[in-house]
């Protein structure tokens, strides 16, 4: 038996396509190829039940948050760093006077 091969990410996407949008399990086996019975398969792997899914999804957002947070803090630390030159730079200019 030579079946096809499909990628974790793929199998996720068709299974988010009837979990999460509401697409009919036939219609979306028929629009990517595959058979209903693997998308029923797919379903009961990574669907909702699927805590392993929840976790890489839940990690994924905290991944989000986290680069969106060193990005706000190295923006402001570069902020301070001009400023800091900036104000150095005009002491040594009042001491010059």
């Amino acid at each position: 038996m030579s079946g096809k091969r499909y990628t974790e990410e793929f199998k996720i996407e068709a299974v988010k396509q009837v979990t999460d949008r509401g697409y009919k399990v036939g219609e979306v086996a028929e629009r990517l190829g595959i058979t209903s019975k693997s998308l029923y398969d797919w379903i009961a792997k990574y669907g909702d039940q699927g805590s392993q899914h929840q976790t890489i999804n839940s990690q994924q957002d905290e991944i989000k948050k986290l680069k969106a947070q060193l990005r706000r803090v190295t923006e402001e630390r570069d902020i301070l760093k001009e400023a800091a030159a900036y104000f150095a730079s005009e002491s040594r200019k009042d001491t010059r006077s």
